[in-house]
C-alpha cells in the first residue's frame, strides 16, 4: 500500500521533539523482526503513547499500524491522518471486524500496535491486560514483541493539562524479547507471562530514568511505590470505575 502519510508524519514528529530537546533514549529494537509480520504490545500512561512506540520501531525500519478507537478515526482532524497511516479501528461494540483486520494485517508480514491495558494507567503501573495481543499472535504465526514507555506521561496524560511544548523531558523507549504463542497455547498463561514482561521492562526503564521529580508538585508522575504521589492501583481501579 502507499506510504503517502506516515513517513512525512515521523519526520515531523522527530523534527518537534529534536526542537524541544525531548531525549529519545531507544533500546531493544533488536528483538523488533526486521521482516515479517509481529505485533508490539506496549504499556499505557499518556495519550502520545502511539507515537513513541511507533518511534520505537523506526531502528528496525518498520511502520507500526495500531489499533486504535473509532471514535479517533471519526475526529476530523485525527481522522484522515490515522487513515492514512493505515492504522486500524477498534469500534468496541463490533470488535471482530477490527480483529480480523489486524489478522489480516499480520498474515500480509505487518507490525500491529497494541496497548493491552485498553485504557491509560493511571498508576504508570501494568495494569491488567486483555488477551487479545496473544490470541492474534497466535493464530498469525507471529512473535509478540512486549515495549515498555516512559516520560511520556509527563507531556499528556489522564487527568493532567497538556505540556506537548514541555522542554528536555527525557522519554525512555525499551523493547524486549519476544514470545512466540502457537495455538496450542494456554492464551491465558502466555497473557500473563506478557503482563509480567512489560513489567520487568517498566521496573526497568524507570529506575534508570535520568530524572527525578524536582519538587513535591511533581511527583504526580511517580507511582506510588516508587515515592509518587500517582494513585495506586487499587486507588486507579477505583477512578476509573467512577469515570474520574
Amino acid at each position: 500500500m502507499a506510504e503517502l502519510v506516515y513517513p512525512p508524519v515521523i519526520l515531523a514528529a522527530k523534527t518537534m521533539f529534536r526542537v524541544l530537546d525531548n531525549r529519545l533514549r531507544v533500546e531493544g529494537t533488536e528483538h523488533i523482526p526486521a521482516t515479517g509480520g509481529a505485533v508490539i504490545a506496549c504499556n499505557h500512561v499518556s495519550y502520545l503513547d502511539f507515537i513513541f512506540c511507533g518511534l520505537g520501531a523506526q531502528p528496525a525500519k518498520r511502520l507500526v499500524r495500531f489499533m486504535a478507537k473509532k471514535e479517533i478515526f471519526d475526529n476530523r482532524i485525527a481522522g484522515p491522518l490515522m487513515r492514512g497511516m493505515h492504522h486500524i479501528p477498534v469500534d468496541r461494540k463490533a470488535g471482530i471486524g477490527s480483529y480480523r483486520e489486524a489478522l489480516e494485517r499480520l498474515k500480509a508480514g505487518e507490525v500491529v500496535g497494541v496497548f493491552p491495558e485498553a485504557t491509560i494507567s493511571r498508576s504508570f503501573t501494568v495494569k491488567g491486560i486483555k488477551s487479545g495481543a496473544v490470541r492474534m499472535a497466535a493464530a498469525a504465526g507471529v512473535p509478540v514483541v512486549p515495549m515498555a514507555l516512559w516520560g511520556t506521561q509527563r507531556l499528556w496524560t489522564k487527568g493532567r493539562p497538556r505540556t506537548l511544548t514541555k522542554r528536555h523531558v527525557p522519554i525512555s523507549i525499551l523493547a524486549g524479547e519476544p514470545l512466540r504463542p502457537t495455538r496450542a497455547d494456554d492464551a491465558e498463561v502466555l497473557t500473563k507471562e506478557l503482563r509480567g514482561r512489560m513489567g520487568a521492562l517498566l521496573d526497568r526503564i524507570q529506575a534508570e530514568y535520568p530524572e527525578k521529580p524536582a519538587s513535591e508538585e511533581e511527583k504526580w508522575w511517580l507511582p506510588a511505590h516508587l515515592g509518587g504521589t500517582a494513585p495506586t492501583p487499587e486507588e486507579a481501579v477505583e477512578l476509573d470505575r467512577d469515570g474520574r
